[in-house]
């Protein structure tokens, strides 16, 4: 966002308030565990405007992008770009206060930190003095993302458990190092979640030599799906298969028309055959997975097959990135699978609901994140006009728009009206923190977010945006489509009519006057905002998407969407020209390489 705000605004004064002490985020080098990778092999996870090469950074093509890689890669991309200098890191942002239509008054704390426990390890527990400070601005983005704040459930006994319990964020504290061949200090640990971090988990003590117990919530969603690289019969790269414009045609998406194909979705969607089709595909899927991973083949390795089908995730669909077998180590014993809820903590026990004990030394939690921001805003009682996720005092089904973009759903995408059986045993877990305003399960409305970026209600505003409120494999692709649209949108460059006029979903209403042009309309935002934030909770009940923007399939046709919305070309592979440019653009996948030199053809667009 930094960089691209700049590009196209270069003498502004850009600053990033970072609570971390590195830059990175997730790749951050405090959160930099022994083993982790990305879900993405090299070349699919990087900018557009700065390929991520082998001889820099040591990316090997074929291979999954180690976290440290990552790291270097942030770290490098932000000193070329020189957004190293504006980044003010130990700045953790506690009040955000709305003070006149065009100015946001942010209180934050800085943390000096001190390098603790070897050359460019901090601890944040040691850091150095605090100071109280604060920013007045005009223009203010909020990119926290989703992974930041740690949601640990309550656990009756934890206050007697007298042994290390934390998240997985914190995991790197239990090895010291990211070196792999560094020795964990848990001889014991036992891990409890489902998420692919608790997978993370498990394999970080295991290949050390470490016996593992892992618990997953009898009362939750069961085991994620893990998916082996390549699948289907043609064995394509999974991280491939969700760039392909033909694949993205198989699953329900309500700005799937963007990408101008709304004809050929419709008879997937709207008719027997279609949707005859949609479900083989999902099943051939599914069942390679399987298949390929052998659940059925062991009865411990049956324990983490999924409950739920694969039809009905996003982002939950994730790659076993090992660079061995992860499934040996529970075949061999070295990972025991407990399928149970945790009754009780007593001393560095784990008293399941199966009434089996588990003694430990260590209780590693994967058990989620807190999706709000953990920003205060100010005046009390906006966060519902800031698009937060926020608990409602009527039942949010009452809401005529909410109403109506259900029906909506539902009549255009008749497969959705057949959700998937819950666990009849589900229980939602309850939050350490007595009435957390945080926690993930007590907030019943989603982010409610115009082209999950913009508060409806602050449209006109232009004064505040979102980034990175969502989760997809297509991470950097999405993030600099975001970056350039609220670029153009903060500029007064985004025109209103542009914006709803491709969505067949929009509102009927005629073009706005002269007078008008430079004004949203609000009833046209506040549909389109219910409509797309809806339908999450139709498509993946099994996900993410009753909380915030879960994709899989979908992330292409979003950045047709902002593509559109900026007037650039969204069918990046036909203007490559050929004979071959539609089979290219049909049945090849999307990756950075497409979306090279976007802000220079907006800026030549717009005549800057």
């Amino acid at each position: 966002m930094v960089k691209t705000y700049l590009d196209v605004n270069p003498n502004a004064k850009v600053i990033a308030l970072e609570s971390a002490h590195s830059v990175g985020g997730v790749w951050s080098e405090e959160r930099m565990y022994p083993g982790l990778r990305t879900n993405n092999m090299k070349g699919s996870f990087e900018y557009s405007d700065y390929p991520m090469d082998e001889k820099t950074f040591g990316a090997e093509e074929g291979t999954f992008v180690p976290g440290p890689t990552v790291h270097k890669y942030l770290r490098s991309y932000a000193e070329e770009f020189d957004i190293h200098k504006r980044i003010r890191f130990g700045a953790w942002v506690r009040t955000v206060e709305r003070k006149s239509s065009d100015a946001w008054l942010i209180h934050y704390s800085q943390t000096h930190a001190r390098s603790v426990n070897g050359p460019g390890r901090v601890n944040d527990t040691a850091a150095g003095h605090q100071s109280q400070k604060q920013i007045l601005t005009k223009k203010l983005v909020i990119s926290t993302g989703l992974t930041s704040e740690p949601f640990i459930p309550h656990i009756p006994g934890s206050d007697t458990f007298n042994a290390p319990l934390f998240h997985a964020k914190y995991l790197l504290d239990n090895f010291g190092n990211t070196s792999s061949s560094s020795p964990p200090a848990s001889s014991k640990p036992v891990i409890y979640g489902s998420a692919k971090s608790a997978y993370d988990a498990a394999y970080a003590y295991a290949s050390h030599g470490i016996s593992v117990d892992w618990i997953i919530r009898e009362s939750g969603h069961g085991p994620i799906w893990m998916a082996p690289i390549r699948v289907t019969p043609l064995k394509k790269r999974i991280d491939h298969l969700v760039g392909i414009r033909f694949l993205t045609w198989f699953s329900p998406c309500v700005w799937g028309a963007y990408d101008g194909f709304g004809s050929v979705r419709r008879f997937f969607h709207n008719t027997t055959v279609g949707r005859w089709i949609v479900d083989r595909f999902w099943e051939i899927l599914a069942s390679d997975v399987i298949a390929l991973n052998g659940f059925d083949k062991h009865p411990e390795t049956q324990k983490l097959k999924p409950w739920l089908p694969a039809f009905w995730i996003a982002s939950g669909l994730s790659i076993l990135n090992y660079p061995e077998d992860f499934y040996e180590y529970v075949r061999n014993g070295t990972i025991k699978v407990h399928i149970a809820d945790i009754d009780h903590l007593s001393e560095k026990k784990v008293h399941l609901s199966t009434g089996a004990i588990l003694e430990t030394d260590t209780l590693v939690c994967s058990t989620g994140w807190k999706h709000r921001p953990s920003i205060k805003f100010l005046p009390e009682g906006t966060d519902r006009s800031l698009g937060l996720p926020h608990t409602t005092a009527e039942k949010a089904e009452l809401d005529p728009l909410i109403q109506k973009a259900d029906t909506y759903i539902l009549e255009n995408y008749p497969r959705l009206q057949n959700q998937p059986t819950k666990n009849q045993n589900y229980k939602t877990p309850a939050s350490a923190t007595a009435a957390d305003a945080t926690d993930p399960y007590a907030l019943d409305q989603p982010f409610r977010l115009y082209r999950f970026m913009v508060p409806p209600a602050y449209i006109n505003d232009r004064s505040i945006g979102y980034t990175g409120m969502l989760l997809s494999i297509h991470t950097c692709l999405c993030a600099q489509a975001q970056a350039l649209w609220l670029t153009a949108y903060f500029n007064n460059a985004l025109s209103p009519n542009a914006v709803s006029a491709p969505d067949p979903n929009a509102s009927t209403k005629p073009a706005p006057s002269s007078s008008e042009k430079d004004s949203f309309d609000h009833e046209t935002i506040a549909w389109q905002t219910t409509l797309h934030s809806q339908f999450g909770r139709w498509r993946y009940p099994s996900g993410h998407g009753k909380r915030f923007p879960d994709m899989a399939f979908d992330a292409i046709p979003y950045i047709d969407m902002l593509l559109r919305d900026l007037g650039l070309q969204w069918r990046r592979k036909v203007m490559v020209g050929g004979w071959g440019k539609w089979w290219r653009e049909v049945f090849w996948p999307y990756g950075p390489g497409d979306y090279v030199g976007l802000v220079d053809e907006w800026r030549v667009a717009r005549g800057l």
